[in-house]
């Protein structure tokens, strides 16, 4: 079974990306907007349990994160994909340094840029199009993340939460 493991901005957050991701993401459908912290990965049932484990481990000593959006921007020329960027912080990137480091073998396709994808898979012509207008929007925000998600991936392509973890570290 595939799995990954996300965050999940807030209601009012989710909102507004999903406000673009309607019309600009075939993927709306299959999973809310989210941050992800480690990319699709195969478990066995073994695996699922200590990677269970491993997992609480890492939400008793993380402390609730900062996210901070900053503009709407694109990952072209590799990909047609557009996003709200999240500004990063050591404390994302370490999160996501520890979920490669302790969780299966899979080493990640591309480097970290904490996003949330509101277009993909669009041509060339209409990346340009969309990437035009959506980057004058104003999508300065902020809040505090406190928990992560593991998700499993259903046979219609859609994921589900399979198990939520509380971030329960203190701030320094």
């Amino acid at each position: 079974m595939k799995y990954g493991i996300v965050m999940f901005p807030s209601k009012q957050l989710q909102d507004k990306a999903n406000a673009f991701r309607k019309r600009y993401d075939p993927h709306y459908a299959l999973i809310s907007p989210h941050i992800t912290l480690k990319g699709a990965f195969e478990a066995t049932d073994a695996q699922l349990n200590e990677y269970n484990e491993k997992l609480r481990e890492i939400a008793k000593t993380t402390a609730p994160l900062k996210l901070t959006i900053q503009k709407v921007s694109s990952f072209q020329p590799v990909n047609n994909v557009i996003y709200f960027k999240v500004a990063p912080t050591e404390e994302l990137s370490t999160l996501h340094q520890t979920m490669y480091e302790n969780i299966g073998q899979e080493q990640p396709d591309y480097s970290f840029v904490p996003h949330i994808t509101i277009g993909q898979k669009l041509s060339d012509d209409e990346h340009s199009d969309v990437y035009g207008s959506l980057r004058m929007e104003d999508v300065s925000y902020e809040e505090t993340i406190d928990r992560f998600h593991l998700l499993y991936q259903l046979d219609n392509g859609s994921w589900t939460v399979y198990e939520t973890f509380r971030l329960e570290g203190k701030d320094l």
